[in-house]
Formats: C-alpha cells, structure tokens, sequence
C-alpha cells in the first residue's frame, strides 16, 4: 500500500505535493498523480490517499479541505490506473464520496467511531480498515508514557476484537474488515515493539492485518535516523511483521518494500 499525503503538515512527504508559487496550500494533482504511477510501477496494488494528517499533535482541518484534497486524487487515480484505492479518513461524509468516486477501500484510523461512520460503511459495499489509537492525534503521544495499559498487546486485541464484532452486528461482512494495531498512535516506542513482536496474536482474530511502520519515530528512536534515513529501519521492521503474519503493508517506499516482500514469500515458501 503506497501512501498520498494531500496535506501540508504530514509528518513526512505531504508538502512536497503543494503547487509552486502557492502561499496556501494547493495540491498540485499532476504531482499526485505521477507518485501514484511511480507505486503502482514498483508495485503497489493499493494507494492511500489522505486529506487530514494524523501525525502527533496534528490540527484538525474542516471537511470540506479534507474533500478538496482527497476526491480530486481519487478521481485522477480511478480514471489511469488499476489500482484499489483507499481512503484514509474518519469522516462519513468523506467516506461515502470517496467511495462514490472509486475508493474500494476506507483506512479509517478511529476504527469507525466517528457518529455517521458505521453507518455509512453499513451502506457501503467497500473495505474497511479499523485501526487503534488511544486518545487523539493532536495529544495521543503526549500522554502515551502515563498511558493506562496494563497489557498494551491484550488491550489492543481486545479494542479490535469488539469493533470487529460491532461492525458484524451492523451488517459489515467480515470478508471486508481489515486490522490495524495502530503503530505510532497514543504508543510508547516500547509498546511499539512489543506490539510487533507479538503481532501473530492479532491473527486469532482471522481478519487481515494491515501495518504502519513506514519512517515512523518507533524507527527513528532506535536509529536515531532522520524521518529520510529511516529507510533500512523501515524494512526490517517490515520483515518482522510479515513473518508475524501481516498480510498488507503501508509504505512511503514501495519498492524497497516489494523487495522485502518478495524475500519474505520466498523464505516462506522455501522447502
């Protein structure tokens, strides 16, 4: 899963999608789409689009910014490549245009909590990925050290154990859920690892797992990398899970992670 970043304060690469010459941020849709190509070429078969950063301490924008971003890419996307497209928002207003617009997927990082949220997707005949995070990405990892967990893996597994089973009470079949432990969100790096060690466990609850490890600081931490050095970190990070059973990866570099991928499925099928 290649990632977009339509916003100006992603903690990574969104700006680098802004129109020159522009004092506001403007997406520059050719840009979009050229990276969206460059993914699919080293062989994505998902693209992320995100109109609204939740990166630590990010602000909330307004739902019509987050529209403006997002549908504009979907569309361009939708009409040149044979791609699934997910959209990665909490919004239920955003859920049903992207999904109205060719988005298959809804990456959705607040795991349906959002009141209109279940519904729309209720409605809807897309994926969804529910995702954990403790508190909200303006403060989640100012209070992540004084965090509650006795057990970060059982309290994890158990949040993601009953919205799996609220959606399947809603009518959301479960050929079309997706779990994400949430990497990065309201964690200490310490429970960072811990959930990738243990991340087999997810696997009980036989939905697919999705992971977030990309350039995050859980990588930069321990190499005392940069967020552009992180890459070698990245990777190995990668490898661990795909070993732990993850089944779809969301990378800024989709190549290097093909490669481990691919080593990976040949490890793994080695007799």
């Amino acid at each position: 899963m290649g990632i977009i970043n339509a916003t100006p304060d992603s903690f990574s690469d969104g700006a680098e999608l802004q129109k020159l010459g522009t004092n506001s941020f403007q997406l520059d849709i050719d840009k979009a789409l050229s990276r969206a190509e460059a993914m699919v070429a080293d062989g994505a078969t998902f693209i992320d689009v995100g109109g609204e950063s939740t990166r630590p301490g990010a602000v909330a924008v307004t739902e019509q910014e987050e529209l403006d971003r997002v549908i504009p890419i979907i569309e361009a996307i939708r009409a040149r490549l044979d791609v699934c497209i997910s959209a990665d928002t909490s919004s239920p207003t955003v859920m049903r245009e992207a999904i109205n617009n060719g988005a298959e997927l809804i990456n959705d990082v607040r795991a349906l909590s959002t009141p209109g949220a279940i519904e729309a997707m209720s409605a809807s005949k897309a994926a969804v990925c529910l995702m954990h995070m403790q508190g909200k990405p303006s403060t989640m990892q100012e209070n992540a050290s004084q965090s509650s967990y006795k057990s970060v893996v059982e309290e994890v597994f158990e949040f993601l154990r009953m919205r799996v089973e609220h959606c399947l009470d809603q009518g959301i079949e479960r050929s079309r859920l997706l779990i994400d432990p949430g990497f990065g969100f309201g964690k200490t790096v310490q429970h960072n690892y811990l959930l990738l060690k243990k991340l087999a466990r997810f696997s009980e609850l036989e939905i697919p797992i999705l992971i977030g490890v990309s350039r995050k600081s859980m990588i930069g931490d321990v190499t005392g990398r940069a967020i552009d050095q992180r890459l070698a970190g990245s990777v190995a990070a990668t490898t661990f899970a795909l070993a732990s059973g993850a089944k779809i990866v969301r990378t800024h570099d989709v190549a290097a992670t093909m490669d481990a991928i691919r080593v990976n499925s040949a490890y793994s099928s080695a007799e």
